[in-house]
């Protein structure tokens, strides 16, 4: 399939088919396109943990407003973002840049500078909210990719960050969940898989100057 009827195709999936998993090459698709997602001065201040346990994910379905996807889903992907971003951590993205461009020192240093003067001035919630939208940048892509692999998937908000956090022992990461996306396969009786997609008009979202 083409992009467009990959993404006319894909929709938020209610109801998984218990049968059917994933396979790794499947996963190990999606993990890659979470890693070459674009992030915000390239930092990716955001982790993924992929859950492919049933006894865990039913443990979840209380957490996600009783949603049964999470239960039912092949694997479950819950993406978090640091709890802090460091000086340290801006260094460790320079030396990555270095090692892997061989950037001279005299070409990084100034816009290294900048960051690790401005970071340290944001406030914690800042911080969080600037790296949420990066976690926002990797659903998106997810979700097209996933489409394109005919992987079904459902974005998810309604879950409580903090019994996910407790069930997930994410602490000792130093994350916290911000998204949460189930993945696998439609089952054949989901009521919403033959329903027409509800769109707008393209020419009413799209203002050309």
């Amino acid at each position: 399939m083409d992009i467009l009827k990959s993404l006319q195709w894909r929709y938020a999936t209610k109801k998984f088919d218990t049968t059917k998993t994933l396979t790794n090459q499947q996963i190990n698709t999606l993990k890659e396109a979470f890693n070459l997602t674009a992030t915000s001065y390239g930092l990716q201040p955001i982790k993924m943990i992929v859950i492919q346990n049933k006894e865990l994910q039913k443990q979840l379905v209380p957490h996600s407003m009783n949603q049964q996807q999470v239960g039912d889903a092949s694997h479950v992907l819950v993406l978090c973002v640091q709890n802090e971003l460091t000086t340290h951590d801006i260094e460790n993205y320079f030396n990555l840049v270095k090692e892997s461009r061989n950037t001279p020192d005299k070409i990084l240093h100034p816009f290294k500078e900048h960051l690790k003067e401005s970071f340290p001035l944001k406030s914690n919630n800042e911080i969080f909210l600037w790296a949420k939208n990066q976690a926002y940048l990797a659903l998106g892509n997810l979700l097209t990719v996933a489409a394109v692999e005919h992987i079904d998937a459902c974005p998810m908000e309604g879950f409580d960050p903090k019994k996910y956090s407790e069930v997930l022992q994410l602490k000792k990461h130093a994350i916290s969940p911000v998204l949460v996306l189930p993945v696998g396969f439609r089952a054949n009786d989901d009521y919403m898989k033959d329903l027409a997609k509800v769109r707008k008009k393209t020419t009413d979202m799209v203002i050309e100057i």
